[in-house]
């Protein structure tokens, strides 16, 4: 059963249609990029997946479910901007989480923010924007979830920190879970992602494995993305 569908999906902002009359499905096991223009509807679908708005017509589910109480214990979400309390340490993010999250593996996360020289004695007021993205990623990675979603998850880092945070999101979701990745930064992330989903004015215009756009096209995801969208 898909972890991730989209039956007849719309969202209206007053006369703007966000989405307009999507279909999809997402298969555990996969690492998706979710891909398209500004204002083409990346972040409203997925907050639309986190119950955060609500379609105009059709439906989302997750692992079956209409998003809600049940799905938020299955999704870890990661959004595009930093909600991190400022007073609060590390340390106190991760009782956090633990209390919040039964499927969070504290030494999991304790292990990657010690890898990059991250106290958890430190604030999140003492942060660089990097490093509070890179402990928010960290958090969201260390759940044992169905399904992640991330919305510009490398969008605010340096580049040298780029391949780690790719890194950890290979190495720390389950085999059995799936990943939908929003970003404009193609060309970083497709080594890591099995199939691409291209999305438009709302609609989607291409869900395509990578190693066919890599074999049968010819192109990588970033040059079939650039060419695709040249007039944007």
């Amino acid at each position: 059963m898909p972890i991730f569908t989209c039956e007849n999906l719309s969202k209206r902002y007053g006369k703007v249609l966000a989405l307009d009359h999507v279909d999809l499905n997402v298969e555990p096991g996969r690492i998706v990029g979710l891909l398209g223009p500004n204002g083409s509807g990346k972040s409203t679908m997925i907050k639309l997946a986190n119950a955060l708005l609500t379609p105009s017509e059709g439906r989302i589910l997750i692992d079956g479910h209409t998003p809600g109480r049940e799905t938020k214990a299955v999704v870890s979400y990661l959004p595009e901007r930093t909600y991190l309390a400022d007073w609060m340490s590390v340390r106190q993010l991760l009782d956090y989480f633990q209390d919040f999250y039964p499927d969070f593996e504290r030494d999991r996360a304790a292990q990657m923010l010690a890898h990059l020289n991250i106290p958890e004695t430190q604030r999140i007021k003492q942060m660089s924007k990097g490093t509070r993205e890179k402990v928010q990623l960290i958090l969201v990675m260390s759940r044992r979830a169905k399904l992640y979603l991330l919305d510009e998850p490398i969008g605010g880092v340096d580049p040298a920190a780029r391949d780690y945070i790719l890194n950890t999101i290979i190495g720390n979701y389950d085999p059995s879970a799936a990943v939908i990745i929003s970003t404009h930064l193609i060309a970083d992330v497709e080594r890591i992602l099995d199939e691409v989903i291209f999305i438009q004015n709302g609609r989607i215009v291409r869900h395509t494995p990578v190693d066919e756009i890599r074999e049968q096209m010819g192109m990588s995801v970033d040059a079939l993305f650039r060419e695709e969208f040249k007039c944007f």
